[in-house]
This record gives structure tokens, sequence and C-alpha cells, in this order.
């Protein structure tokens, strides 16, 4: 039989207590949900946000998503570039839809834009009032599009972060080293981050996810000898 390895994608959570440093939550938010234009299997598509700094985030990262930047990906000021073809840019399009339908606010972006560059260039799009149910909240887009989840505080932020057939990355924005920790410890993921964006990794440590994200030994680092490797035993009379 052949042996398999797979890594098949995440619905991936970026957690934000009411303890965060603002600017650092905004900053891996961004980072994490649309950088390489959110075409990245550990993208952050759910902004999971307790409920004492939710209203001041919603307005911060906004703003901030506003402010990004897309067009030619070999631009020097270029933050987000093109869609991959126009069967992702549609793909992202109709998620918009999927989302005001279930009833989710779309604060922001959302647009296709036209730039000098040909390209399916569209302005990175922010949802509100979304929750876990929602299609939105389940399916990996691959696209640009992140929702915030608004909950009431960290026990209600694990459960929903946890809540998800997959378990590729996910992240934690706190002062709380306390929350860190056991965040760290009960995240149901193969890769966990700390104040950091899902999306950064290391290519000398092993990297794969959990559940029906990934399949057979981790790629990248020390684990990934484990494909290539089949072990045999040997015994020798003394």
């Amino acid at each position: 039989m052949a042996k398999v390895q797979l890594e098949m994608g995440g619905k991936n959570p970026l957690v934000i207590l009411d303890d965060a440093n603002l600017g650092a939550a905004v900053g891996a938010a961004i980072n994490s949900a649309f950088f390489a234009t959110g075409q990245r299997c550990t993208a952050a598509s759910r902004l999971v946000v307790t409920e004492g700094i939710h209203d001041r985030f919603v307005e911060v990262v906004c703003e901030a998503t506003k402010a990004l930047r897309v067009g030619n990906a070999f631009a020097a000021d270029t933050q987000l570039g093109t869609a991959v073809d126009a069967t992702q840019l549609e793909q992202n399009q109709s998620y918009l839809d999927v989302g005001r339908n279930e009833g989710a606010q779309l604060l922001c972006g959302g647009e296709i834009l036209n730039r000098e560059t040909p390209g399916h260039y569209m302005a990175p799009a922010l949802f509100t009032e979304a929750d876990n149910t929602m299609r939105i909240s389940r399916e990996e887009i691959f696209g640009p599009i992140t929702s915030i989840i608004r909950v009431r505080d960290y026990d209600a932020a694990l459960k929903v972060a946890n809540d998800t057939e997959f378990g590729l990355t996910s992240g934690i924005v706190t002062s709380s080293l306390k929350y860190a920790s056991d965040f760290k410890n009960n995240a149901v993921a193969g890769v966990v981050m700390i104040i950091l964006p899902t999306a950064g990794t290391d290519y000398h440590v092993p990297f794969g996810g959990r559940k029906a994200s990934s399949y057979g030994p981790r790629e990248q680092g020390a684990y990934a000898r484990e494909f290539y490797t089949i072990v045999k035993t040997t015994y020798t009379k003394p």
C-alpha cells in the first residue's frame, strides 16, 4: 500500500480576548486573514472576539482593512495581490452573497477592483454579526474574506474555536499567561500561535493539522523524515 501524506485545508480561528493589546490584535487579524490575498490554508477566516473588546476591535480592524493596498503583487507598496484566477474570484463573490443571505453584516470590502495590471482583484471583506453555524464560518473560502464572531468570554471562545471539522492552525491574542497556556494546551489544532498571525510558520519545525486538516506524518522538520523511513527490527545472536 502506498504511503500517503495529505494537507487538506482549514477554517482557522484567531481568538481575541478583552485583555488583548488592540494594536497587536488588529495586526495579527489583518495578517492572518488577508495577506497572500487570503489564499493560504492557514488563513484566519474566523475572528472570535470577546464582548469587552468587540466594538473597539471592529472599528479599528475595519479601518485597517479599508486601508490595505490592493494591486500588482510586484509593486513595492502592494499589500494584497490578485485572486489566483477568475474562478476563485467568482467563488469569493459567491460567499459574500452566502454571508449576507445568512444574516451576517458585510461591514466593509468585497468590491471587485480594476487596476492597471490585469488581474482578478477584490477589496478584502469583513463580516460582523456572524455565528459559528453559518457557512461562511464553516467552509474554507480561500480568499480575502473573514468573519467576526462575538462571544461572551474565554471559555466560549475556546469552544467556538474548536467547533470545526478542521484543525490546522489556531491563534489567540491575550496578555494573560493563564489563558495563553490553556489555549495552547486545549486548542484542537496542529499549529497554535500566541499573539502571532495564524499563517506564519518556520520550515525547520513540523507543520500539519488535526481532524480533517491533515493525514499522515507532519510536513517539514524532523518529522518529515517519517514519510521516507521504513523501520526495520533486527535480532543478532550474541
